[in-house]
């Protein structure tokens, strides 16, 4: 299946452009020990070495009086601060691989979170029907009525002061887990309805029938017949769902309902050089443009699966 989705036009570098931005990102913490950085920790009295000169990492400004200071801005040459600094002296190519750690470990793990709930509520509402269906599906109605965003800021304000509290279960509020539970149901609605077309279509196919007429049980047949049906569509929808995960965490992050100080993602990044933008632009430009790559990436290799895995629905 790889080598029949490289020969598409655009798929072999979306796929290339995604394992890279994956490579650099599990190369962090390499890459901060080969450079001597801390990511994480305050170094606004720090100082770098470039070409031979000692540098410190706040610079003064460049204002007529030269009041206040500036970060270090980026080199663009391999090495400690090849990007620059931020405002608290971090070293930002090192927390932008950081902060791709983050973001992708919490879209990934939201998205196939979500595709295990909605591919359940599929299957439940489509193949058992009646007063089941009926339920699931004005649940699922309603939660499409809630706009996204405002609903998973609505869960991260609960969650982000004092964690999360369910019986036996507790988990801090810096805690990954949170914002990936969070992300993940608020996409099940949007997962959900197409997986359960597709199991409402299969349990009226001719191989379900014959299953049923020969007696087989209900377990039996999902678990031999809607499953491996359902899986290619399940597989379509993991980047789209992925991309989707990763622009709602990014979101998140940003209005400092994310991920929590001191670790980083790639919202948190935007949001440290939010106040940079006219001085140091590249502290917000580096972790936009990883997040448009990735999420570009995500869907051209999305759309190639639905071709490949689905070319009856391709013009769809």
């Amino acid at each position: 299946m790889i080598r029949a989705l490289s020969v598409k036009k655009g798929v072999a570098l979306a796929v290339a452009a995604l394992g890279l931005v994956v490579l650099a990102s599990l190369c962090a913490p390499l890459y901060a020990q080969m450079v001597g950085v801390d990511p994480f920790s305050s170094n606004i009295a720090g100082t770098t070495t470039r070409h031979g000169q000692l540098l410190d990492l706040m610079q003064p400004n460049d204002n007529p009086l030269h009041l206040g200071l500036t970060p270090l801005g980026p080199d663009w040459s391999p090495g400690a601060y090849m990007l620059g600094s931020d405002s608290q002296g971090r070293d930002v190519a090192s927390r932008l691989l950081y902060g791709g750690r983050s973001s992708l470990l919490i879209a990934a793990s939201a998205a196939v979170l979500c595709l295990c709930l909605s591919g359940s509520i599929g299957i439940c509402a489509g193949y058992f029907g009646g007063w089941v269906d009926v339920v699931l599906s004005r649940l699922l109605d309603i939660l499409w009525a809630i706009p996204v965003y405002l609903f998973a800021i609505s869960l991260s304000v609960v969650t982000v002061g004092h964690g999360l509290h369910l019986g036996f279960i507790t988990l801090a509020a810096d805690s990954f887990l949170i914002p990936i539970g969070i992300i993940a149901l608020v996409y099940v609605p949007y997962a959900a309805r197409p997986l359960r077309a597709r199991v409402l279509s299969l349990s009226r196919a001719e191989f379900v029938m014959a299953a049923r007429g020969m007696g087989a049980s209900d377990f039996r047949i999902l678990r031999r017949e809607i499953l491996p049906s359902l899986a290619p569509s399940m597989v379509v929808l993991g980047p789209l769902v992925m991309a989707l995960c990763l622009l709602a965490e990014s979101a998140l992050s940003f209005l400092s309902l994310g991920v929590q100080a001191p670790a980083a993602s790639w919202g948190t990044l935007i949001q440290d050089g939010e106040g940079l933008l006219y001085t140091r632009p590249i502290v917000a430009i580096a972790p936009g443009i990883a997040i448009v790559v990735t999420v570009l990436a995500l869907n051209v290799l999305g759309n190639a699966l639905r071709d490949h895995l689905d070319p009856k629905g391709a013009g769809r």
